[in-house]
């Protein structure tokens, strides 16, 4: 085998590629990346048997198609420290070089063969969705997730795909708020998720994250009963669904309030960060009090001392006070532009609240036991 690529290309292909490579405690043969070339591609693979990924490395001439492993770290060491525009890639049965006009490195070669082989993407029955809108859509609620440290119930550590006929679903939830976001999808052949609740792996949606570039690129994602299939024009991510069943989220979503507040989202997200300097590891609270015609944001904080901000809001209703662990507001508020509306629906202290950016996104998060922060 042997290719000549070009070096940035191939190495922000390797980059992407890496983030499916199995950690040290597996397989060693799985803590490389394997690189097919054929007469006119270059396809790089890797795989943790829980994900897979297939990526085309573009900008390449080859010389002679074959395959070959190659260590990851140690080979984007090289293509990172070397200053070459071009680098040429040749393996044997036993070695495999890498040059550039002043460098070469020689690695013994491994078996190509013994690495686990990664689904293409042949389905007839899928949905299309925009690349820029589902870009969009994962992190609207993929910082909702819980982690595997946390995981309180359930399949909570993905994300809940729904698909039917011309709508995209997504949730997130770890127990103490939930994102949900809904999207313009296509339908080909039949393709529903209806009567399932597949939850894809938050890495691997992380990984497609990286991949969706082109706003208007189609990507297609095939749901199957226990893996998805996510392609974009140069990516393919197999993965498992997260097992277990996901919470009935549905029936915890309040569909009642005494108040509607209409927020602007650079105003809000700056009045919580700055109320937020006084909260510390014992007290991740800020109490915000929503009177007529202000907001007033408070913390305090047993050693950091405490913080009061205070911001003019449309709001006529009864006082409401409410408390929240900051971050989860942060979490939502950073990712959304800083012109757009928010409604905060409100019912009383004890009860969630709601985030809604109309009509395709809610976020419910829930309060804190309101204390008096002086």
């Amino acid at each position: 085998m042997k290719v000549t690529c070009h070096r940035e290309g191939l190495l922000g292909a390797c980059q992407v590629a890496a983030a499916g490579v199995a950690p040290r405690d597996v397989k060693p043969v799985l803590r490389n990346l394997k690189a097919v070339v054929e007469e006119d591609r270059c396809t790089l693979m890797a795989t943790d048997l829980e994900i897979g990924v297939r990526l085309e490395v573009r900008g390449v001439r080859v010389e002679e198609p074959g395959e070959v492993l190659l260590p990851t770290q140690r080979f984007l060491a090289i293509l990172r420290e070397v200053p070459d525009e071009e680098i040429t890639i040749e393996a044997t049965e036993d070695r495999c070089m890498v040059r550039g006009q002043t460098t070469e490195f020689e690695m013994p070669g491994e078996d190509p063969s013994a690495f686990p082989e990664v689904p293409t993407f042949a389905e007839e029955k899928f949905h299309e969705i925009k690349a820029g809108q589902l870009r969009d859509m994962i992190r609207r609620v993929i910082f909702s997730a819980a982690s595997s440290e946390h995981s309180r119930f359930g399949a909570t550590t993905g994300i809940l795909v729904e698909l039917e006929d011309d709508s995209a679903v997504l949730v997130a939830t770890d127990g103490r708020r939930l994102a949900w976001v809904k999207g313009q999808a296509e339908s080909h052949g039949g393709h529903s998720t209806k009567g399932q609740m597949p939850v894809i792996p938050v890495k691997a949606m992380q990984l497609l994250d990286r991949n969706l570039t082109e706003p208007d690129e189609i990507v297609r994602i095939s749901v199957r009963p226990n893996e998805a299939l996510l392609k974009t024009e140069r990516a393919m991510i197999s993965t498992r669904l997260v097992e277990g069943r996901f919470p009935s989220y549905r029936q915890v979503m309040p569909t009642k309030h005494n108040a509607r507040i209409a927020m602007t989202v650079g105003p809000f997200l700056s009045a919580v960060r700055q109320a937020a300097i006084m909260t510390d590891d014992e007290s991740k609270r800020v109490t915000f009090n929503f009177a007529a015609d202000k907001l007033t944001l408070q913390a305090k904080g047993a050693e950091s001392g405490r913080s009061r901000v205070e911001m003019p809001m449309d709001y006529t209703g009864k006082t409401i006070d409410i408390s929240f662990d900051p971050k989860f507001l942060i979490d939502m508020l950073r990712i959304m532009e800083p012109d757009v509306t928010l409604l905060v629906d409100l019912l009383d202290t004890q009860s969630a609240a709601v985030f809604r950016q109309e009509p395709n996104y809610m976020y419910v998060v829930v309060p804190l036991v309101a204390t008096s922060t002086g």
